[in-house]
């Protein structure tokens, strides 16, 4: 078959892998991923080079020569894994999305069960890494807290958002804008849009080559990104609720402490101008003006926000209507 006739089916399947300097896990992945999808689907391998230094997109640039299903985009420098995987899913084609990691601890021939997963009417289907071959102390504990972290403050209960290894329907995805280190948090903000989501245990393989990208340094990262998802999914469209919450609890505050100057002063004949309650509640009802204004001024443009982009702050799943035509018959 020519590359030309190749390149004019319409992929069923885009498999996005981000990497970084993967030079030795490149080629045995390719094989990996070609073994477990030939013959079942249509599908195109996404390769996003984020700013690799070693032999990496070199060999990508053969494996695109001799395949016309591999495509490959390479960052000017590291950008990271979050914006390699959004550029990776904002040029996909297929229908389904997987995203996988490209060293080789993820098992590609795991991708059909988890397309297969998404036949039966989910949305996300999630990798959970039952059995981890990660050093315990440095990966398997702290992601383990992290994930419960996750579950409890999203109430989206998965075993392992931090798998690379999930399967996405595309319409999904183009429902999602990704920052910092959210590409972890898709599931939750999906299920928020009400996408159904679930997880299917997958295998994990030890590293053979390579070196490992994260360390304990990226938790730090994960819990800033969750108060930022909790915010949006909880807040993103009416901020006013979140600051204004705040401003109401640090006015009852300085209504407290206000009190109980006042009381001192005619109780104990307490001289109130040496008193720090009575500075402290000056201090609350500024803070508390501060809260209310930055709750109104997030309320402007959070409105400005959707009226000039269109966006309404809904999700249509679908529509089941009848044409004007056939009511008139």
């Amino acid at each position: 078959m020519t590359k030309a006739a190749n390149d004019k089916k319409q992929p069923q399947i885009s498999v996005v892998v981000p990497l970084l300097d993967e030079q030795d896990n490149l080629p045995p992945l390719y094989e990996q991923i070609t073994r477990s999808l030939t013959g079942r689907h249509e599908y195109e391998l996404i390769f996003i080079d984020d700013g690799s230094t070693d032999r990496s997109f070199e060999i990508l640039k053969g494996l695109q020569a001799s395949d016309p299903r591999v495509r490959v985009i390479r960052f000017r420098r590291n950008f990271g894994q979050t914006a390699a995987l959004s550029a990776g899913f904002a040029r996909a084609r297929g229908d389904v999305v997987v995203a996988l990691d490209a060293d080789l601890q993820n098992d590609p021939a795991d991708i059909p069960m988890l397309v297969a997963k998404l036949d039966e009417g989910y949305d996300v289907v999630s990798g959970w890494r039952k059995v981890r071959h990660d050093a315990a102390l440095k990966r398997k504990l702290p992601s383990r807290l992290a994930n419960g972290l996750i579950s409890y403050i999203t109430g989206v209960r998965l075993h392992d958002y931090g798998c690379t290894l999930k399967a996405y329907r595309r319409e999904i995805l183009a429902e999602t804008r990704l920052y910092g280190e959210m590409h972890r948090f898709i599931p939750a903000l999906a299920s928020w849009s009400g996408a159904r989501v679930t997880e299917c245990v997958v295998n994990h393989r030890p590293r053979t080559a390579g070196k490992a990208k994260y360390g304990l340094g990226r938790t730090l990262k994960v819990v800033l990104d969750l108060m930022t998802v909790k915010f949006l999914g909880s807040f993103s469209t009416k901020p006013i609720y979140a600051f204004g919450g705040l401003g109401l609890f640090t006015a009852l505050l300085a209504f407290l402490f206000a009190w109980i100057v006042v009381y001192q002063k005619i109780e104990h004949k307490t001289d109130m101008s040496g008193n720090p309650l009575l500075l402290l509640s000056a201090v609350l009802v500024i803070t508390t003006v501060q809260f209310i204004l930055m709750g109104l001024i997030a309320e402007l443009l959070v409105r400005t926000y959707h009226e000039s982009q269109n966006r309404p702050t809904y999700v249509i799943r679908e529509v089941l209507e009848s044409s004007d035509e056939q009511g008139d018959n």
